[in-house]
């Protein structure tokens, strides 16, 4: 079967499908910015080549979209180590085409035992943020294992053992140092160094630096991977694996123990649903914020004609931001674990409720964030996130997005598993009222408690047409996600952009405090100006996200993707 990795949608009207070779199909990374790569029968879109691979290699081999997606995380913890993980969690939003079905799986990491509300709080009472974040306290009960797992009983093809062997055979025999993974582990020399089991990993003998081309070996990653394989959850949840992970994580400081590993629990969940001019929005629901706030957004602007007004204009940018300083100050105050508070998700996603809301909002003059404050309704993410998409040729799809919070988490690596633990702890509010890492607010709904999983932005989404996928998209970026999301679906749906187009176009993102608007450059100065005398606060900083999407043409017949350009790496490939 011929390739069509790396052809662009200008080139697939005007030539013949050639075939690349596999290499050239895993380094691909898009050469004409404005148009998407496309395929016939199946394609990934991952934040790292040789992952988006294995996945592809997995559809090529007859698995499904379930398959692949299980496939390309688990390569990921090998060549993405400072976001793909084992020693992590997440969400997966599943689509059965069989059966029309969409589900969201949460397998977000859970608090130990032993936690407790002030955990982080000096004598005081402020809270400490190096224990929530560089300590073993930090470390929450992974549930990356248990949810890929959870993905292939319900919904897969293959078993555990054949789609962890590609990453088994990656983390055994190395993988070529790229320069951004050289360039990672330079940057998080101090983190990664302070744990001995991580420096005898990441770095030489001598304790010098891995450079782009030389081989990194992770031999106690492998053999953990084997023991799953052999074993399946229990190779990681019980045993060898789990002894070492607490006792780890007991050694830095922190309190999980085997029984908490043994007792974590992934969860199959009803997503969170919208529409929005037609479309059907399915996102993931709490403990993630992002597809209530998604739906929320989108419910606010739809009454208002951003199609007309133009992309990324000053009237559009001003309507946008005020519809996040309401969604984010909601968030600070609603959103939590349902299984352990009571989220309002149908008030908050109401079309009255944004009704109510859009009334609020002048279109010529910025409200302070100083005067909003959570609705009064009926009865939280890192930079390092990663993200991935698939599709197969029966119209099956994933859409997952997960973490181990900081790039490289905690830094820890569990001596003698070769597994990198979380700082997921961090999502917490420590101290309701104080902002975490990312500036992000919260209340009582996201305070410690054993077994509560904390609060996050993670956002994996799947917009549908007629009941049938229109488009798998998601992305990392901290408290940008659930904005970065949204500004996908937006630009193809309001401003006609093909999936490249969308991916590229300028970003921007308001967070309620701050109170400012972050922008990418490429924002004009006019814009700029027209914003601020509406009385907006203007901050351009680094890039926003990096989303990984997948657009459906059922029409013709024809899978068009993109991959980020905001980090390198990325890529999109397809059959």
């Amino acid at each position: 079967m011929k390739h069509l990795i790396g052809k662009t949608l200008a080139g697939a009207l005007a030539v013949a499908p050639v075939a690349v070779t596999a290499q050239e199909a895993a380094i691909y990374s898009g050469s004409d910015r404005h148009h998407p790569v496309w395929a016939e029968n199946g394609m990934v879109a991952a934040q790292e080549a040789l992952a988006a691979q294995i996945g592809l290699d997995i559809l090529e081999q007859g698995g499904n979209a379930m398959d692949a997606g299980v496939a390309v995380a688990l390569a990921l913890a090998v060549t993405l180590p400072r976001a793909g993980n084992l020693g992590g969690g997440g969400f997966m939003i599943v689509h059965d085409a069989e059966s029309g079905e969409t589900r969201a799986i949460d397998y977000r990491e859970m608090a130990p035992a032993t936690a407790d509300r002030d955990m982080y709080l000096d004598e005081n009472g402020d809270a400490v943020s190096e224990l929530s974040r560089f300590h073993g306290k930090a470390v929450g009960v992974p549930g990356t294992v248990a949810g890929m797992q959870m993905v292939l009983e319900k919904y897969g093809t293959m078993t555990l053992a054949e789609v962890i062997q590609p990453a088994i055979d990656l983390a055994e025999n190395g993988i070529t140092v790229t320069a951004d993974l050289a360039d990672s582990l330079i940057n998080l020399e101090s983190r990664l160094k302070k744990w001995p089991s991580s420096e005898a990993i990441f770095y030489k003998e001598d304790g010098s630096f891995y450079q782009p081309g030389d081989t990194l070996v992770q031999a106690d990653l492998a053999a953990t991977m084997k023991r799953i394989a052999e074993q399946g959850v229990d190779g990681f949840y019980t045993g060898e694996t789990a002894e070492k992970i607490a006792a780890a994580v007991q050694a830095g400081g922190g309190g999980m123990t085997v029984e908490d590993l043994g007792n974590y629990k992934a969860v199959d969940r009803e997503p969170v649903t919208g529409t929005y001019r037609g479309y059907e929005i399915v996102s993931m629901p709490p403990p993630s914020s992002g597809g209530v706030h998604i739906v929320q957004m989108l419910n606010i602007l739809e009454e208002y004609p951003i199609g007309y007004l133009g992309h990324n204009s000053s009237d559009t940018i001003h309507l946008m931001a005020e519809a996040m300083k309401y969604a984010y100050a909601d968030r600070s105050e609603y959103l939590g674990d349902p299984d352990y508070v009571d989220v309002p998700v149908d008030e908050l996603t109401s079309k009255d409720y944004a009704a109510f809301l859009r009334g609020q909002i002048s279109r010529n003059h910025a409200m302070p964030s100083s005067g909003i404050k959570p609705g009064d309704l009926a009865p939280y993410e890192s930079d390092q996130t990663t993200h991935f998409s698939v599709v197969d040729k029966d119209g099956n799809a994933v859409s997952n997005t997960y973490t181990i919070n900081f790039s490289y988490g905690s830094g820890m690596v569990a001596d003698g598993t070769g597994v990198l633990m979380n700082n997921e702890m961090d999502d917490f509010a420590a101290k309701p009222g104080v902002p975490n890492a990312y500036g992000l607010i919260g209340g009582d709904a996201n305070a410690v408690e054993a077994g509560k999983r904390p609060l996050s932005s993670m956002s994996p989404t799947i917009v549908k047409k007629d009941g049938e996928v229109f488009l798998v998209t998601g992305s990392p970026g901290g408290s940008r996600i659930i904005t970065t999301t949204m500004q996908v679906i937006m630009n193809m749906i309001d401003h006609g952009m093909n999936v490249a187009e969308a991916t590229h176009a300028p970003r921007i993102h308001h967070q309620w405090l701050p109170d400012e608007i972050r922008i990418e450059e490429g924002i004009s100065n006019d814009t700029i100006a027209n914003l601020e005398a509406k009385g907006h606060t203007i901050s351009l900083q680094d890039v926003m996200g990096s989303t990984q999407s997948i657009m459906v043409d059922g029409e013709a017949g024809l899978l068009l993707g993109s991959s980020d350009p905001r980090r390198t790496g990325a890529a999109t490939v397809g059959y």
